[in-house]
């Protein structure tokens, strides 16, 4: 029979924090070995679940949930997300503005899918979160990658930015909070992006779904707050700053220049019909998280989980020859650099299969972020201290054994 084989549109597309390593993980586990995964930011997996009255609130309301909704979603939650903008300093946005969707994820494919032609380029920082660049290519653009500066902190180089822009370009991926580095951007910087977005009339696609999660004081602003002349496409969602990730509950808020919008804002909409909507229990579970008590902020605390599980994961990763570490301000992970004259890493899928093999720790390498070097790796903090003791012990020995082996 002929083979069947899977579209061409698939060829440049890759995701590897669930890619060929958690494969590998995966059959380990099946043979009964036991592994520590420090690769994705599932948080239920780590014991951090879901503050309970959104789980009471989902539990009460679910007999109610068996029918579609609006395809932008329930008009509650939806107006709870308006409030939420109001309060974060986002000028001009009503109900009709906010679109549920099943995860921020799904979203952002919408919001791109409703831009993009053949050809049309999408700015995407490296290192990025994955998704972006999948979803650029699967919509038949161009991913365009502009370099976040190691040494200052991984904010965005605005020069490399503005070098990278062209007649083809359409619009500028921020991500703020960052993964996979955990940087914050401060104001002079969005500002910065939003008068290169003016001046190219580019649209600006802020993924924010981290903007709880902050450590030491840090604030975080919402960029869409920062101007009004620009057109802005805000995610968010109950994941990370509510531990609901399966819960798959996000949200879009389109605000700004809207007016010479009106066609894209109708490919938006006819996107949102065409799913029909999104899951209901998890539409019924926003308006009681963004109106509660946010628990975050416990977590995030000096002596907040979260706060230790990043210090400590700082202070022993930069304790290990070699290896350097950007503290993150906020999110869930972190972005080490191995020096390469020290750990001279030619392919690094294969240092992070290496790693998985000898030690059962699983990280996903730099590459799978679209970092163009094979000097970096991304680690997830998620892990109570003293799992997160033993796993950064055993990398410390993997590298120890890496440097003998690699020594001239």
């Amino acid at each position: 029979m002929k083979p069947i084989a899977k579209s061409s549109k698939l060829a440049s597309v890759s995701y590897d924090i669930r890619g060929p390593v958690l494969d590998k993980a995966r059959q380990m586990e099946e043979e009964g070995q036991k592994i520590i995964k420090l690769n994705i930011g599932n948080t239920a997996v780590f014991g951090l679940t879901p503050p309970d009255e959104i789980v009471q609130d989902m539990i009460r309301n679910l007999g109610d949930a068996g029918g579609y909704t609006d395809s932008k979603g329930l008009f509650a939650p939806r107006k709870a997300v308006v409030h939420y903008m109001q309060q974060k300093g986002v000028k001009g946005v009503t109900v009709d503005d906010v679109y549920l969707g099943n995860g921020a994820s799904e979203l952002i494919q919408m919001s791109i899918n409703a831009l993009v032609n053949d050809g049309d380029e999408i700015l995407i920082p490296a290192p990025d979160f994955p998704l972006y660049t999948a979803v650029v290519g699967l919509s038949g653009g161009r991913p365009v990658h502009y370099r976040c500066d190691e040494g200052a902190g991984w904010l965005p180089d605005l020069a490399d930015i503005e070098s990278k822009i062209t007649d083809r370009t359409r619009g500028i991926m921020v991500c703020n909070p960052n993964n996979p580095t955990g940087a914050l951007y401060p104001n002079d910087l969005l500002l910065g992006i939003i008068e290169l977005a003016r001046r190219h009339q580019l649209v600006i696609f802020a993924d924010e779904i981290y903007d709880k999660t902050l450590y030491d004081g840090n604030v975080h602003t919402a960029m869409a707050s920062l101007a009004d002349d620009v057109l802005f496409i805000t995610f968010n969602g109950l994941s990370k700053n509510y531990r609901s990730c399966g819960y798959r509950a996000g949200w879009m808020v389109v605000s700004g220049e809207k007016r010479h919008a009106r066609d894209y804002i109708e490919g938006l909409n006819m996107l949102a019909s065409l799913r029909l909507c999104s899951n209901t229990p998890g539409q019924l579970a926003i308006q009681t998280a963004l109106g509660g008590y946010q628990s975050i902020d416990d977590l995030v605390a000096p002596t907040g989980r979260l706060c230790r599980q990043r210090d400590l994961a700082y202070e022993l990763l930069t304790q290990i020859p070699g290896v350097s570490v950007v503290k993150p301000k906020a999110a869930l992970y972190m972005f080490p650099r191995l020096d390469p004259q020290m750990y001279p890493i030619a392919d690094d899928q294969q240092f992070a299969y290496e790693l998985l093999a000898d030690e059962k720790v699983l990280i996903v390498q730099g590459t799978g972020f679209n970092w163009p070097e094979h000097d970096h790796f991304r680690l997830v903090f998620l892990p109570n201290v003293d799992d997160l003791r033993e796993a950064i012990g055993r990398i410390e020995r993997f590298l120890g054994g890496y440097r003998r082996r690699h020594s001239s």
